[in-house]
């Protein structure tokens, strides 16, 4: 782990991780502690729709997302964007029967809601998605559980999303991006913001624009059980800006 990437607004250090200690971070805050993952993808799409929101003009957003966790953020995000009237539409890189877990939870509010929801098949046999992504764009692809350059429909809405002519919002790790090291092995995302979860990872050092850090709810506890040394860098707030030492 490299301790000192990254500064907190009152200069305070605040520790990175790596996608290995991120996984089990995750794993002892669910298997020990009992924090479930709808309460963190809850946490995670509140906190991407805020960041969201600062970047938004007044043009609608288009939500990229995956299956898993980062999906699931993504789409917590669009539902929470929606209930703010705005116009939001979801393209998902898989058919949506495709979708499943706690993420499929998420899509079925989503279409309940008639938010507008798009299965990707189209882009790879001629369809014009990049062309209609127009205001924000929002990354919820992949996250950082990367293996390899992405592939087949992801790759091509990563694509899409540096073709964007508006602001581009990553959820925790751009897509595409190497989260342990900021390589990126094939298409990766380009994000005006990333919005990362708990902790920053050590590759996004080495990634651009602004980055917000996201409170999941996480407890000190599972920090020390995996070895991380943790000083709540979120004060009063929920989320705050950091910057590159």
């Amino acid at each position: 782990m490299d301790e000192t990437p990254f500064v907190g607004p009152t200069s305070q250090a605040v520790p990175a991780v790596s996608a290995e200690e991120m996984r089990a971070v995750d794993r002892v805050a669910v298997e020990d502690v009992g924090l479930d993952l709808p309460r963190m993808m809850e946490h995670a799409g509140r906190g991407l729709a805020e960041a969201v929101l600062d970047r938004r003009g007044s043009g609608p957003v288009a939500v990229l997302a995956g299956n898993g966790g980062n999906g699931g953020g993504g789409l917590a995000c669009a539902r929470h964007l929606a209930n703010r009237g705005l116009s939001v539409r979801v393209v998902l890189d898989r058919d949506p029967a495709e979708v499943d877990g706690v993420t499929a939870e998420q899509l079925r509010m989503l279409t309940a809601m008639n938010v507008p929801v798009e299965a990707v098949g189209g882009v790879g046999s001629g369809s014009d998605i990049d062309a209609s992504l127009d205001g924000v764009v929002v990354d919820a692809l992949i996250g950082y559980g990367l293996s390899g350059a992405p592939r087949g429909p992801a790759a091509e809405l990563i694509a899409a999303a540096a073709d964007a002519a508006g602001p581009v919002v990553s959820l925790d790790v751009p897509s595409g991006v190497d989260a342990t090291t900021g390589e990126a092995p094939g298409a990766a995302v380009d994000p005006d913001v990333t919005a990362t979860l708990a902790l920053p990872k050590t590759g996004l050092a080495a990634v651009g624009g602004d980055l917000r850090l996201v409170d999941l709810s996480i407890p000190a506890t599972v920090y020390g059980r995996v070895g991380v040394e943790y000083d709540d860098p979120f004060g009063d707030g929920f989320a705050v800006s950091l910057s590159r030492a």
